[in-house]
Protein backbone atom coordinates (compact mmCIF):
# COMPACT_ATOMS: atom_id res chain seq x y z
CA UNK A 1 0.00 0.00 0.00
CA UNK A 2 1.60 3.34 -1.06
CA UNK A 3 0.44 5.25 2.05
CA UNK A 4 2.14 2.69 4.32
CA UNK A 5 5.31 2.81 2.24
CA UNK A 6 5.27 6.59 2.33
CA UNK A 7 4.89 6.70 6.12
CA UNK A 8 7.63 4.08 6.51
CA UNK A 9 10.00 6.11 4.33
CA UNK A 10 9.30 9.33 6.26
CA UNK A 11 9.82 7.55 9.59
CA UNK A 12 13.09 6.02 8.40
CA UNK A 13 14.32 9.42 7.20
CA UNK A 14 13.40 11.03 10.52
CA UNK A 15 15.09 8.26 12.56
CA UNK A 16 18.23 8.38 10.43
CA UNK A 17 18.47 12.16 10.81
CA UNK A 18 17.98 11.95 14.59
CA UNK A 19 20.65 9.27 14.91
CA UNK A 20 23.14 11.05 12.66
CA UNK A 21 22.92 14.43 14.38
CA UNK A 22 22.48 14.47 18.15
CA UNK A 23 20.49 17.25 19.79
CA UNK A 24 22.29 19.76 21.99
CA UNK A 25 22.42 18.43 25.57
CA UNK A 26 19.96 21.06 26.81
CA UNK A 27 17.38 19.82 24.27
CA UNK A 28 17.96 16.09 24.78
CA UNK A 29 15.20 15.60 27.38
CA UNK A 30 12.56 17.60 25.49
CA UNK A 31 9.36 16.03 24.19
CA UNK A 32 8.45 16.23 20.52
CA UNK A 33 5.99 19.07 21.12
CA UNK A 34 8.53 21.04 23.15
CA UNK A 35 11.14 20.57 20.44
CA UNK A 36 8.71 21.71 17.75
CA UNK A 37 8.10 24.89 19.72
CA UNK A 38 11.85 25.49 20.13
CA UNK A 39 12.35 25.07 16.37
CA UNK A 40 9.47 27.43 15.65
CA UNK A 41 10.88 30.09 17.99
CA UNK A 42 14.32 29.69 16.38
CA UNK A 43 12.76 30.46 12.99
CA UNK A 44 10.51 33.23 14.37
CA UNK A 45 12.17 35.09 17.25
CA UNK A 46 9.62 37.22 19.08
CA UNK A 47 6.64 35.10 18.01
CA UNK A 48 3.63 35.43 20.28
CA UNK A 49 2.17 32.48 22.16
CA UNK A 50 -1.06 32.87 20.17
CA UNK A 51 0.78 32.85 16.83
CA UNK A 52 2.88 29.88 17.92
CA UNK A 53 -0.29 27.97 18.81
CA UNK A 54 -1.79 28.74 15.40
CA UNK A 55 1.40 27.75 13.57
CA UNK A 56 1.70 24.48 15.49
CA UNK A 57 -2.05 23.85 15.27
CA UNK A 58 -2.29 23.45 19.02
CA UNK A 59 -4.64 24.96 21.56
CA UNK A 60 -3.27 28.20 23.06
CA UNK A 61 -3.46 26.72 26.58
CA UNK A 62 -1.34 23.75 25.40
CA UNK A 63 1.31 26.11 24.05
CA UNK A 64 1.14 28.17 27.25
CA UNK A 65 1.88 24.98 29.20
CA UNK A 66 4.82 24.19 26.90
CA UNK A 67 6.10 27.76 27.28
CA UNK A 68 5.91 27.52 31.07
CA UNK A 69 7.81 24.21 31.05
CA UNK A 70 10.48 25.56 28.70
CA UNK A 71 10.91 28.86 30.52
CA UNK A 72 11.27 26.95 33.81
CA UNK A 73 14.09 24.98 32.14
CA UNK A 74 15.58 28.20 30.69
CA UNK A 75 15.10 26.93 27.16
CA UNK A 76 12.77 29.81 26.23
CA UNK A 77 12.65 33.44 27.25
CA UNK A 78 9.20 34.95 27.59
CA UNK A 79 8.83 38.73 27.56
CA UNK A 80 5.86 41.07 27.44
CA UNK A 81 5.23 42.84 24.15
CA UNK A 82 6.35 46.47 24.27
CA UNK A 83 3.05 47.83 22.89
CA UNK A 84 0.64 45.35 24.53
CA UNK A 85 1.79 43.95 27.86
CA UNK A 86 -0.86 41.19 27.66
CA UNK A 87 0.96 39.60 24.69
CA UNK A 88 3.88 37.30 25.48
CA UNK A 89 6.80 37.20 23.03
CA UNK A 90 9.07 34.17 22.85
CA UNK A 91 12.76 33.80 22.09
CA UNK A 92 15.69 31.53 22.82
CA UNK A 93 18.44 32.56 25.22
CA UNK A 94 21.44 33.75 23.11
CA UNK A 95 23.74 30.85 24.03
CA UNK A 96 21.08 28.25 23.36
CA UNK A 97 20.11 30.00 20.11
CA UNK A 98 23.69 29.49 18.87
CA UNK A 99 23.54 25.80 19.83
CA UNK A 100 20.16 25.28 18.16
CA UNK A 101 21.32 27.05 14.99
CA UNK A 102 24.52 24.98 14.93
CA UNK A 103 22.42 21.81 15.37
CA UNK A 104 20.21 22.86 12.47
CA UNK A 105 23.29 23.61 10.36
CA UNK A 106 24.66 20.12 11.07
CA UNK A 107 21.32 18.58 10.09
CA UNK A 108 21.25 20.59 6.86
CA UNK A 109 24.84 19.61 6.05
CA UNK A 110 24.05 15.93 6.65
CA UNK A 111 20.99 16.15 4.41
CA UNK A 112 22.97 17.97 1.71
CA UNK A 113 25.62 15.24 1.80
CA UNK A 114 22.97 12.53 1.55
CA UNK A 115 21.27 14.33 -1.33
CA UNK A 116 24.62 14.69 -3.10
CA UNK A 117 24.97 10.89 -2.99
CA UNK A 118 21.79 10.52 -5.04
CA UNK A 119 21.71 10.63 -8.80
CA UNK A 120 20.85 13.95 -10.45
CA UNK A 121 17.56 12.41 -11.58
CA UNK A 122 16.69 11.36 -8.03
CA UNK A 123 17.47 14.84 -6.69
CA UNK A 124 15.34 16.41 -9.44
CA UNK A 125 12.41 14.13 -8.56
CA UNK A 126 12.70 14.96 -4.86
CA UNK A 127 12.86 18.68 -5.56
CA UNK A 128 9.84 18.45 -7.86
CA UNK A 129 7.92 16.61 -5.11
CA UNK A 130 8.42 19.36 -2.50
CA UNK A 131 5.26 21.36 -3.38
CA UNK A 132 3.18 18.18 -3.34
CA UNK A 133 4.67 17.23 0.05
CA UNK A 134 3.74 20.64 1.43
CA UNK A 135 0.16 20.22 0.14
CA UNK A 136 0.05 16.70 1.58
CA UNK A 137 1.13 18.00 5.00
CA UNK A 138 -1.61 20.63 4.84
CA UNK A 139 -4.21 17.97 3.95
CA UNK A 140 -3.15 15.72 6.80
CA UNK A 141 -3.27 18.70 9.19
CA UNK A 142 -6.86 19.41 8.18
Amino acid sequence: MPADQFLDALSALQRATRRAIARPAKLAPLTGAQLELVRLVRRNPGISVTDAAAELRLAPNTVSTLVRQLTDERVLVRTADASDRRVARLDLPPGLRREVEAWRDRRVEAMEAALAALTPEERTKLEAALPALARLAAEVAE
